[in-house]
């Protein structure tokens, strides 16, 4: 009897054990009653009444991210190409994704795809490959209202790849190749445009700086010139300056001394000698000169004849 007791209330225990619910965060429990939708158990512990209620479904509220198998698409000017898409969505109502819809994510690739073939079949080629972001913000909206009746949220969906056909490919890679030549050779003649301005510039500066050298080489060479010039007739001007000054010093000293005649007519002799000297072809002599003339002959015979005595 005791052994029926303990094994009861281990039975107990582990009912007990089973109706308590703790629900992690990011997550939601459906609960049903005899079948029927009872509530909706957010985060936290929940206790749940053993055998006529159950967890029907456990919803992840996190983002989640589903990668579709790419979908042949045909475009406006009727060109087929193959494109895959990412959707990123988040689940708002448990109940209504609970209830909603029997494959949520099968109900989600087929809505994407057929909203993918009425977008892109308003569209050319052309824009097709040009305008990724107008078609994701397209198919958002779209799959939005669409899957809001389900529970889900779409957050954002990604063009992850557009594959057109291998015609198409090997034209495009075609044309791509030829954009990059001409933008290389755009680049070589910019290249070798700016290179030639450059040595023409350089050339320039050169010649420019070569005149301005010789401008200030010549402006030198004059300022040079002309103190020389300068320096010259000064030096002239001091040298007459200073002859002067000496033959007046003497004039003067002569007459401070008190010589008389004879010493005068001595010293006007000496410069009528200096000036028969020069270079002159006519020589005019004074009167007083020619006067004393034989004076001075008689006296250089007298001093000679002294001598010989």
């Amino acid at each position: 009897m005791g052994i029926i007791i303990v094994v009861f209330f281990i039975l107990i225990l582990i009912i007990a054990a089973s109706c308590i619910k703790i629900v992690p965060q990011a997550q939601a429990l459906i609960v049903e009653r005899l079948g029927m939708y009872k509530a909706t158990w957010g985060t936290g512990p929940h206790i749940k009444m053993p055998f006529i209620e159950r967890i029907a479904k456990r919803v992840n509220l996190k983002e989640q991210v589903v990668d579709f198998a790419p979908q042949p698409v045909i475009t406006k000017d009727n060109v087929t190409m193959r494109i895959d898409t990412v959707v990123f969505f988040q689940i708002t109502d448990p109940r209504l994704f609970t209830y909603g819809v029997e494959n949520p994510i099968m109900a989600i690739e087929n809505l994407t795809a057929t909203t993918l073939r009425n977008i892109i079949g308003e569209m050319e080629l052309d824009a097709t490959l040009t305008s990724r972001e107008i078609i994701n913000t397209k198919m958002r909206a779209s799959l939005d209202v669409a899957t809001d009746p389900w529970g889900i949220k779409v957050n954002r969906v990604e063009l992850k790849n557009i594959i057109p056909p291998s015609a198409i490919q090997e034209a495009m890679e075609k044309q791509m190749k030829a954009e990059r030549e001409r933008r290389e050779a755009i680049l070589k003649a910019e290249g070798e445009k700016k290179s030639t301005i450059l040595v023409a510039e350089g050339k320039k500066e050169s010649a420019i700086l070569d005149a301005e050298a010789e401008k200030q080489a010549a402006i030198l060479r004059a300022e040079a010139e002309k103190e020389k010039m300068i320096k010259e007739a000064e030096g002239q001007a001091e040298a007459i300056l200073k002859v002067q000054q000496a033959k007046a010093d003497g004039i003067r000293f002569i007459k401070d001394a008190g010589a008389d005649q004879s010493v005068l007519t001595l010293k006007s002799l000496e410069a009528f000698a200096q000036a028969a000297d020069g270079r002159a072809t006519k020589i005019i002599i004074p009167s007083e000169i020619q006067g004393i003339a034989g004076l001075v002959t008689s006296l250089v015979e007298v001093a000679g004849k002294e001598k010989e005595e």
